[in-house]
């Protein structure tokens, strides 16, 4: 048998691709209408008055900014829009992509119980409810700014988990991260596509997703839905992800298919998750059901994916209890992700919490946040012609650009891969006398490649 890490030429998902469609009977039956579901909420994909007067309460929208965005925005309808416009901050939360990325460690302890499972299938039912876990933290409808190349987050305090993140490329933007603790590591290089489509936005998350298991070296890869935002301008904005969720054991070929079902009128089907974890020869073993904003469960099942008789059907994920009324819909862990009371000793100076875009938004000033944002985007700019006119190649930190690319169902990915640096970094701080005195808060942002450059 070939090496399961030779698998991931270019050949690998149209493999996979293939071979889901051999097993595809057992995932049109849904499995919530097997076991039934609950709970409808009215919602208007189009939107309406009475959606868009509730976002206007909400404090998102006023009718004439909403008009005056959709004036801006209509040039650049069926665009990827990722890096192409500069946004009013009226539309952003304070949080960047790279800390957003973050945010799908709030659940690693599920991780960790993979880990220490004996058994390959529950193996995947918890790395799978691990991965569907952040679609509750997903569903906020304001846009993380885009991180300044070179720009950082950092994590140090969360279940014995070390997260670096690092913006790697500014044209197309792609970030990569790495997290680690005694149970696994994880690895990603993410470039989200985009589609304007006037009202909403279509999101493609092209990116690479590797999970390894330390005790046996299980390698986990993860392939996740497109995310669709609606009713952006006119209506009550929402987000939907419809599609397959997988999930691959590289190491034995078993797998995970999650569909995430569509929301249709009147909420039908919103945030409804079914599907079953397959062998390698694509036999159902155990089926999974949830919603992704609650909870998610499993249940062993017969070769025709109905539940075994006598089994029953358990919780393996619950989400967490949030703040009410929050402005952002932040959850606790987000708010922990954001705070500089959480961060490291001898915080990079090119840390997310450090932007003072950021950082003003957070206060509640929305002019000097959009007057940083502008200030940053156009130091970005000084610096790409410094770097033109030097022939100079931006090089990351953390991170190293590899020779492999990878395909996604959305296009092909250059993999960017984790160098060691920072946990060399950060054993040398943590193993050292120093006592950080000096206030967070007063540290300059600073992602800079060149010093003292003018902005003009």
């Amino acid at each position: 048998m070939g090496s399961p890490e030779k698998d991931q030429s270019k050949g690998f998902f149209a493999a996979m691709s293939s071979g889901l469609s051999m097993f595809g009977n057992a995932m049109h039956r849904s499995v919530g209408g097997l076991l039934g579901y609950e709970g409808v909420e009215v919602i208007n994909p189009e939107g309406g008055e009475e959606d868009a007067e509730e976002e206007a309460q909400r404090g998102r929208w006023k009718q004439e900014e909403r008009d005056s965005y959709w004036r801006m925005m209509q040039k650049y309808i069926g665009s990827d829009v990722t890096s192409m416009v500069t946004l009013p901050v009226l539309i952003f939360e304070p949080m960047t992509m790279l800390q957003k990325m973050a945010e799908l460690m709030e659940y690693s302890h599920l991780l960790d119980h993979a880990d220490e499972c004996e058994d390959p299938y529950m193996q995947l039912v918890f790395a799978t409810s691990w991965a569907i876990s952040v679609y509750y933290a997903y569903q906020r409808t304001w846009k993380p700014f885009n991180p300044i190349l070179g720009e950082t987050y950092e994590m140090v305090n969360h279940l014995g988990v070390t997260f670096i993140a690092e913006q790697v490329s500014h044209h197309p933007p792609m970030s990569a991260g790495h997290a680690e603790n005694e149970h696994f590591t994880y690895d990603v290089t993410s470039k989200l596509k985009t589609k304007f489509l006037g009202n909403s936005l279509d999101v493609y998350p092209v990116g690479r997703t590797r999970v390894t298991l330390k005790r046996n070296g299980v390698v986990l890869d993860l392939v996740p839905p497109p995310t669709k935002v609606n009713n952006l301008i006119f209506g009550r904005t929402w987000v939907d992800s419809p599609g397959e969720m997988v999930m691959t054991n590289l190491t034995t070929g078993d797998k995970v298919v999650i569909y995430f079902q569509p929301c249709g009128w009147f909420g039908a089907g919103r945030y409804e998750v079914d599907g079953y974890v397959y062998n390698a020869a694509e036999e159902p073993q155990i089926l999974m059901t949830g919603k992704w904003n609650e909870s998610l469960s499993y249940q062993p099942c017969d070769l025709e994916g109905e539940p075994l008789p006598g089994s029953e059907l358990k919780e393996v994920w619950h989400v967490a209890d949030v703040p009410k009324n929050d402005k952002f819909q932040y959850t606790y862990f987000a708010h922990k992700i954001n705070s500089f009371d959480t961060a490291p000793k001898k915080l990079l100076a090119s840390d997310s919490r450090l932007r003072p875009d950021r950082y003003a938004l957070e206060k509640g000033d929305l002019s000097k946040s959009g007057a940083e944002k502008s200030r940053l985007e156009e130091r970005q700019r000084a610096e790409k012609r410094e770097r033109e006119a030097k022939q100079h190649q931006f090089r990351p930190r953390w991170f190293d650009l590899t020779e492999e690319v990878t395909p996604t169902p959305w296009g092909d990915l250059e993999v960017y891969q984790y160098n060691n640096k920072y946990t060399e970094h950060r054993a040398t701080i943590d193993s050292s006398d120093f006592i950080d005195t000096v206030d967070v808060t007063s540290i300059e942002f600073n992602p800079w490649q060149y010093g003292n450059l003018s902005a003009e």
